[in-house]
């Protein structure tokens, strides 16, 4: 399957307009987390369009013979530490029943490769659509290895959410892992020469959590 197929960058005006405030320097953490929260809802939605349902008949204040429609399937959401869990909270509000794991990653400082300190995952992942947060996907390193620990804990299906990312980065995931699925909320212009994506939004943990 080409990367194309698993790649989805949204074209939304309101996610655009969020966006912008995200990488403006001016923006403060407290400004910065609540609008990282409104695009994470955004993007969430469309990245979740086409989850599978099952009908349900129910009664309404009119009728008793209304039939919708609910979620057929279980949900993990899991946040790479620490930038991801800016997402986490608006994605339990789409997804209230959704349990959550975590996963920290750090760059070792000689191979430059990450690596894996904590990790508390739920049971049965093999059963549950896993949505990996995470902010910016510039190199594609975190990502591989994110799914690489969530597939030997056994997910089956994965999904990866985030806000930024590159074109260079997306490639690196999809070209080890070709059955996942990336949504961003837009494609950058490029990497700089110390990976960082351009014009991005600087260090997302750091402005998130103020400890710049």
């Amino acid at each position: 399957m080409k990367n194309e197929s698993r790649l989805h960058v949204m074209d939304h005006a309101l996610i655009r307009h969020k966006l912008t405030l995200l990488r403006d320097i001016t923006t403060g953490s407290r400004d910065l987390r609540q609008i990282m929260r409104e695009v994470t809802l955004l993007i969430g939605c469309e990245a979740l369009r086409d989850l599978p349902t099952r009908r349900k008949q129910i009664e309404t204040p009119l009728t008793k013979t209304a039939v919708g429609e609910v979620l057929d399937l279980e949900i993990c959401l899991v946040p790479i530490l620490r930038a991801g869990l800016g997402l986490t909270d608006a994605m339990l509000t789409l997804l209230p029943n959704a349990c959550v794991g975590h996963l920290g990653l750090f760059r070792d400082e000689i191979t430059l490769k990450p690596t894996e300190y904590y990790c508390k995952m739920p049971g049965d992942l093999e059963k549950k659509l896993v949505i990996i947060l995470d902010p910016i996907l510039a190199t594609g390193g975190s990502v591989v290895a994110a799914v690489s620990a969530l597939k030997n804990r056994g997910a089956k299906k994965i999904i990866v959410l985030n806000l930024l990312g590159s074109q260079a980065g997306c490639d690196a995931v999809l070209q080890v892992h070709h059955d996942v699925e990336i949504s961003l909320g837009a494609m950058e212009e490029r990497l700089d020469d110390r990976g960082f994506i351009l014009p991005g939004m600087g260090d997302a943990g750091d402005r998130l959590f103020g400890t710049l």
